[in-house]
């Protein structure tokens, strides 16, 4: 037994028509493409109707020659990937159902800077950060906040733009690579610990994952090519694992995301867990966390993919 709610749809043909979009044009595009694909196929195994559909003016290409009933997003970014809320937005403008998070939670969480300001406001924990706006002075912040920290754009995921920076002569080069990305850039404390994530499924956050790369972080590479980066879960037992979890459904409740996700949380050294993010359409590849930590269920990529779909319901059902 899963732990999870009894399906609500039986039939592959209750869903009806499904567009799996993928791609798109943001810096996370081959990650989607991974994930897309992998999806496709799960959901075709069940014998669902699904069509790959390559980023959003494809998509609207595609809804106004011929009809979806609804779309699995597993577009990854904003600027040209499916996180930000424009592609929410022009779902709910068509009146077609999707999964994950609506305008507001994709759009909010989407952005860190925003995000930490909705945690910090409910005084739920995140590491305390600086909003660099462009000119500012980067080693005043950093005095600020106290060395080490992490600089990166508020506005990309999969490690993208990350640097982390423990002296004052690697903050130009670190704002240099984060400054590549649109939109604003942001400091941050780095919190000296464990890493872990949450997934997130319906209303049940699933078991941890603790998160031990063969390298000293886990970045792009760790994330999507390594082979030797271990993942641990449950990565914690007992009310610290009840605990993580209940943080991590709060923090995802509290900046308006739904259907799906994933929370990622640093724990420190004296136990602390520190929220860092939340993911509003996760990676669905061979590397990717929430499959791992559903299979600690005993819920198989194919059920987790149905399951996933069925966030495109709306209460009363299809």
């Amino acid at each position: 037994m899963s732990g999870l709610p009894a399906l609500r749809i039986i039939d592959p043909k209750g869903f009806g028509r499904v567009a799996v979009l993928m791609g798109g044009s943001s810096s996370e595009r081959e990650v989607s493409l991974d994930s897309g694909r992998n999806v496709l196929q799960a959901l075709r195994a069940r014998g669902i109707d699904a069509v790959p559909v390559d980023g959003v003016p494809a998509l609207i290409q595609a809804l106004l020659d011929r009809r979806f009933d609804r779309v699995f997003n597993v577009l990854h970014g904003s600027h040209g990937g499916g996180e930000d809320g424009v592609l929410q937005g022009l779902l709910d403008a068509f009146g077609v159902p999707y999964t994950g998070s609506g305008v507001l939670g994709s759009a909010l969480s989407m952005d860190k800077i925003r995000t930490k300001q909705v945690w910090l406001a409910l005084g739920l924990p995140t590491p305390r950060y600086v909003r660099l706006a462009p000119g500012g002075d980067v080693q005043a912040a950093a005095r600020a906040l106290g060395l080490p920290v992490i600089v990166k754009p508020a506005c990309e995921g999969s490690s993208v733009g990350i640097s982390r920076v423990f002296d004052e002569a690697g903050l130009d080069a670190a704002v240099a690579l984060a400054a590549r990305y649109p939109g604003e850039l942001l400091m941050e404390q780095l919190i000296v610990g464990e890493e872990y994530t949450v997934g997130i499924l319906g209303e049940t956050a699933l078991p941890s994952i603790r998160i031990v790369p063969a390298g000293e972080y886990y970045d792009y590479h760790a994330k999507y090519v390594a082979e030797d980066t271990q993942y641990l879960c449950p990565g914690l037992t007992g009310e610290d694992e009840q605990a993580m979890r209940a943080l991590a459904l709060q923090a995802f409740i509290a900046v308006g995301c739904s259907g799906w996700g994933r929370v990622d949380v640093m724990r420190d050294r004296d136990g602390g867990n520190w929220l860092l993010e939340v993911n509003t359409a996760p990676g669905m590849t061979s590397h990717s966390l929430v499959p791992k930590a559903a299979r600690a269920l005993g819920v198989s990529f194919e059920e987790l993919c149905w399951r996933v779909l069925e966030t495109s319901l709306g209460e009363g059902g299809p």
